[in-house]
């Protein structure tokens, strides 16, 4: 038995009988145990999806399934789906079960998808391999010696391993974008406040966001339509208008009127000569459609990093500041006063790379440090914005490289913070801006390891990305 790629052609055979949402769960519990090597999932829902698969079945009976009915997802273990393990791929919540659903997992549910489980990350959505979960490496699908991807590098091996259809993950400097380029697949990181983060565990909040990955455009839009749009839960979602992706997404694009651009300060130093070409070939496969391909500048862009994880830590110093073994969480047992409670429990709980960046963001904080640190990442962050501004008033899109480069074998930049912060270099300005971006398969290297090409699109563009990434297919 096989499962189509695309839920459209997965609902035919479900309405007909030809298949039914059990066959589905089934197939993809298959292959989780399969390729248990992966090291994927943190929570495996199995007797729980089953169920939900036969009522679902009888939904489809009747005539009252969802959009969405027997769409199989898994969750990055992130986002909160009630009476299930959230652990943040960290020590500290691993004995923490969430009392509620993220609005994201209420509006699944509500079209009828089936979440099959919670799956592996980064600690706290912290690092760009997925080495640094509590509960090991998640290794890439392609060559298991090398890894996925991070932080949501689990969601993406399972979706281009078929452990299921979409995977949601999170990103807050590329996280979504980068884990699809390491896997041959697609990863849309939405417009800050496309998505409601309620329910999404708080890295960096003016950075966070919820994102979809797919093996096919199709899957996404349709997940997209499905969780997208204002939630009166979170003050940060907007009240834009939802368009019906799952319509538009293959609506031709006219070369007349699109104009895309392309910056040198994404093809310097750095850059993989294979991944360049490949991205290069693409701009003229574009150019060779009519389309106009013209070159822009982002100057501000070699600053990305720096004001990133300057923001980024300083957020991340206050918001895991919860987590002290009162409230909820472990407690460590080796300590006679509140005072040793809070330091040992946050010295066991908390891994290496969590600790650096808790520590690096209460020095920029700090005082005789604000101004010189946090208040100067700030402006820099305007300024990447406006960069991004006055480039949409001239390109309705910019395409540049994913990643510097395909995946990295395991273990090779885990002990180089910097090395492993620039696999970010191309993807963290989108997150500074707020803008939206999505990373499309470009093609492979001569090791067949898959890359990407990220195509990124003005504020609540969502729509003509998928459709820029629907071109690129070709």
């Amino acid at each position: 038995m096989t499962i189509p790629s695309t839920y459209s052609e997965l609902r035919k055979k479900l309405d007909t009988g030809e298949l039914t949402c059990v066959d589905a769960v089934n197939y993809y519990l298959g292959k989780i145990k399969e390729r248990e090597s992966l090291n994927v999932f943190i929570s495996l829902f199995d007797d729980k999806a089953l169920e939900q698969a036969k009522s679902i079945d009888e939904k489809i009976k009747s005539g009252t399934a969802g959009e969405l009915a027997g769409m199989v997802i898994s969750v990055k273990d992130v986002i909160s789906v009630k009476d299930a393990l959230l652990t943040c791929g960290s020590k500290i919540l691993s004995n923490y079960n969430a009392i509620y659903d993220a609005t994201v997992i209420k509006r699944l549910k509500g079209a009828d998808a089936i979440i099959i489980g919670k799956v592996n990350c980064d600690e706290f959505a912290m690092g760009s391999s997925n080495e640094n979960s509590y509960f090991g490496v998640t290794k890439n699908p392609i060559d298991e010696t090398r890894v996925p991807g991070g932080s949501s590098g689990a969601s993406a091996v399972s979706v281009a391993a078929d452990m299921c259809m979409v995977s949601l993950g999170s990103e807050t400097g590329g996280s979504i974008r980068q884990p699809a380029s390491f896997c041959g697949i697609t990863g849309l990181k939405a417009t800050y406040g496309r998505i409601s983060r309620f329910g999404l565990v708080a890295f960096a909040s003016s950075f966070d966001s919820i994102g979809i990955f797919a093996k096919e455009n199709e899957n996404i839009a349709k997940v997209l339509k499905v969780i997208a749009g204002r939630d009166e839960q979170d003050s940060t979602s907007a009240g834009v208008e939802v368009p019906d992706y799952a319509s538009d997404f293959k609506k031709p694009l006219d070369p007349k009127k699109i104009r895309i651009g392309f910056a040198p300060e994404y093809f310097g130093e750095g850059l993989n000569d294979e991944v360049k070409q490949g991205i290069l070939a693409k701009l003229e496969h574009l150019k060779n459609k009519g389309f106009d391909v013209e070159e822009i500048h982002l100057p501000h862009t070699k600053y990305g990093i720096p004001t990133y994880y300057i923001l980024t830590c300083a957020e991340a110093s206050s918001n895991l500041a919860r987590y002290d073994g009162v409230r909820y969480g472990v407690r460590s047992e080796n300590s006679n006063v509140l005072e040793d409670m809070y330091v040992n429990t946050r010295s066991e709980g908390f891994g290496a790379e969590v600790k650096r960046r808790i520590m690096l963001g209460t020095y920029v904080l700090s005082s005789g440090y604000y101004d010189a640190y946090y208040r100067k990442g700030q402006k820099v962050r305007n300024l990447i914005k406006k960069d991004f501004e006055d480039a949409f008033e001239k390109v309705d899109f910019i395409i540049s490289p994913t990643t510097p480069t395909p995946a990295f074998k395991i273990g090779d930049k885990v002990d180089d913070p910097l090395a492993m912060y620039l696999n970010d270099i191309y993807t963290v300005s989108v997150n500074l801006s707020g803008v939206c971006g999505i990373s499309v398969p470009a093609g492979k290297d001569k090791g067949g390891l898959p890359f990407g090409i990220q195509i990124m699109g003005k504020k609540f563009d969502e729509a003509g990305l998928l459709q820029m990434a629907e071109l690129l297919k070709d």
